[in-house]
């Protein structure tokens, strides 16, 4: 078996890691805005259903925290036991209802972008042993001991979850040079690592891949691997030139560019930017059209704006144009959803 890696991470995913990350630091003794400094975040934004961020942002988090706590070898380890199965959604619960451990591995690691991994992973079988390995993704070399620490110690609360015991490892390989304590490693691992090594290497005896899973349901693994699927796309359709498009046209709401403007200031052609787009398998009409529908409700919410100054905003010559957009949109006209709201005009 053997399960490759992406290149780099999702630009992507979900804001739960970086809740879990701020409520660290907090038990570490930072403040919230030492936590936050510079990723344009608040915890009004994690604390949303749903919420998503970009993974630079979680990146200056980490950065935020290894800077405020120093160096600390295992200090990674801590915040990565906070990572249980049920933190990661839909994901997580494809890996409950997987029949073997071997199965929810191979799922897990097809779908390993819908996780909080900056690392790369993958599972080699070598004989009755099985390898899994942690490859740097280009992550800057500060942060490295950090986020493998915690990449690391995510996988194995993960297994735990899912098995009800810990995972024996027969050997650890960490490409981190060796700490004067090693305890933290080895509480963690159960086992002492080999410090220097030339790559991040967990080494499982192969029959445990065939360990049938208590949570095991067959029907609801391929129903959630479905919904893994599907959310993984949408979440790649906004990577990329789509996410970049789309976060320029929401940065000015009062005046949508079209897509020439676009072009001229990312310094593309418009064929290039269509056709960029059309390999993302994309398009500006549908970036403007989700982008509307996205400032429309914000619009309505808010209140203190005509529907005319609505429309005006989003780019519409005409209201009866945005009327019936937004009806296309969500099934009612824009003064229902509204009230619906309990906005005021």
């Amino acid at each position: 078996m053997s399960n490759k890696a992406p290149n780099h991470w999702p630009l992507r995913r979900s804001g739960i890691s970086a809740q879990l990350l701020t409520q660290f630091g907090l038990d570490q003794g930072l403040s919230v805005q030492h936590c936050l400094a510079g990723t344009g975040l608040s915890l009004q934004q994690l604390a949303e259903p749903g919420s998503e961020i970009d993974a630079a942002q979680e990146l200056a988090l980490i950065g935020n925290l290894v800077a405020a706590l120093g160096a600390q070898p295992g200090i990674g380890l801590k915040a990565g036991q906070r990572y249980h199965l049920s933190t990661y959604g839909i994901w997580g619960f494809a890996m409950l209802s997987s029949p073997t451990f071997r199965s929810a591995a191979s799922l897990g690691l097809r779908y390993l972008d819908l996780t909080y991994a900056f690392y790369g992973m993958r599972l080699e079988e070598h004989g009755d042993e099985v390898h899994l390995l942690f490859e740097d993704r280009g992550i800057p070399a500060e942060l490295r001991a950090f986020i493998l620490e915690r990449d690391s110690a995510g996988m194995l609360r993960i297994q735990r979850d899912l098995l009800g015991q810990h995972l024996p490892l027969t050997r650890v390989d960490l490409c981190l040079p060796r700490p004067a304590d090693c305890s933290w490693y080895t509480d963690s691992y159960g086992i002492e690592p080999r410090f220097a090594q030339a790559d991040n290497r967990f080494v499982l005896r192969q029959e445990l891949l065939d360990q049938p899973l208590p949570g095991a349901n067959q029907q609801v693994a391929q129903h959630c691997e479905e919904q893994c699927h599907a959310l993984l796309s949408k979440r790649r359709e906004r990577s990329g030139l789509a996410g970049q498009i789309r976060a320029r046209l929401l940065s000015t709401p009062g005046r949508l560019p079209d897509m020439q403007e676009l072009a001229q200031q990312l310094n593309l052609s418009s064929r290039t930017l269509r056709r960029r787009l059309l390999d993302e398998g994309s398009s500006f009409r549908l970036l403007l059209e989700e982008v509307r529908q996205t400032l429309a409700e914000e619009l309505l919410a808010i209140g203190g704006l005509s529907l005319e100054e609505i429309a005006e905003r989003l780019g519409y010559a005409e209201v009866s144009n945005f009327i019936h957009a937004f009806k296309r949109w969500k099934g009612l006209p824009p003064h229902q959803y509204r009230q619906r709201r309990g906005a005021a005009f």
